[in-house]
């Protein structure tokens, strides 16, 4: 699409212009609110939390502003202005892993009093021409797959579906249904690391490896690596699920330090879904009832060995690249 095709609606008030994150951050908050408030999740709330302590930060964001295009923080991006309101936003996160520079295109969003008027395209192409002016090497952007209208927008300016994932999280209301017979629940042992990494590297996509911390790591055993994990303060667990000889399911949980834990479970290629209901339900009853579990695994993959275990699916993200 040609940057002449790109247009607001006529007679829409307002204009673009660049985000400035000392004078817009705490705005920018306030919309990526209202306009998602009823879809977020803890992080998503931590994460605006997080927003609004750093606007309120001028030295912290003076010095940010200077290195916008290195860290990965919101702190890029353009704003739809209308009478010094912000009424539309775009982010640019940027993101380095093994020499590759990927920018995440987020937070678009466009109030609800200003939407089909073309604001949330425009500031969409300003973004991807930011991006490709430094020569990334990589665009990406993720959206809700209950927005059918938006994946058509983005596929219209040049993405492509990579990837589903859906995230889960524990109910204390959910039942846990009775696995199958035969699964046995045991700890990890050392030499079960070689089989869960390579399922946790086929179920986790390289692609977007690098939005993800490197948590292989604090996964691996040994005791350098348990070292390591006390010295972080990182509490990992591990579990793996049995039938016969056979190693059919893994997952370690890493304990969060604001009451919600995260589950990364793998099973093996040949299937193992009973397998996965059996470990989850076991890791599900073992846990202290007041905290949350959160699990991200591809979309419609096991998923109701999963529910069965008494999780809720909370969104399936679209995982989309520039071409």
């Amino acid at each position: 699409m040609t940057v002449s095709a790109i247009a607001v609606s006529p007679g829409t008030p307002g204009h673009i212009r660049s985000l400035n994150p000392i004078r817009d951050l705490s705005g920018v908050a306030d919309l990526v609110e209202l306009c998602f408030k009823s879809t977020m999740d803890k992080d998503g709330k931590r994460y605006l939390q997080d927003m609004r302590r750093s606007a309120a930060d001028t030295a912290f964001l003076r010095w940010a502003s200077r290195t916008a295009d290195t860290i990965s923080l919101p702190l890029s991006g353009y704003v739809w202005e209308d009478n010094g309101r912000i009424v539309g936003n775009v982010s640019l996160i940027p993101y380095n892993r093994r020499h590759k520079r990927v920018f995440l295109i987020a937070n678009i969003a466009t109030h609800p009093d200003y939407r089909r008027r073309g604001i949330g395209r425009l500031l969409t192409d300003a973004a991807m021409k930011h991006a490709r002016g430094r020569h990334v090497d990589e665009i990406w952007l993720h959206v809700r797959e209950d927005n059918p209208g938006a994946i058509t927008l983005y596929e219209d300016l040049g993405f492509r579906e990579y990837y589903r994932r859906s995230t889960y999280h524990s109910s204390s209301n959910a039942p846990i249904l009775q696995a199958a017979q035969g699964t046995q629940i045991r700890s990890r042992r050392t030499a079960d690391w070689a089989g869960q990494s390579a399922w946790l590297e086929r179920i986790h996509p390289q692609g977007i490896a690098w939005y993800f911390s490197n948590f292989w790591n604090v996964f691996q055993p040994g005791l350098l690596n348990n070292l390591g994990n006390f010295l972080a303060d990182i509490n990992v667990d591990h579990w793996t699920a049995w039938r016969g000889s056979a190693m059919q399911a893994a997952a370690s949980v890493i304990y969060g330090r604001e009451h919600v834990d995260v589950i990364w479970a793998a099973i093996s290629p040949e299937g193992g879904d009973d397998a996965l209901h059996a470990l989850l339900a076991r890791i599900r009853s073992s846990m202290d009832p007041r905290r949350g579990l959160l699990m991200e695994y591809p979309a419609h993959q096991s998923e109701d060995s999963i529910r069965a275990a008494g999780f809720v699916l909370h969104r399936t993200l679209v995982w989309m690249k520039a071409e």
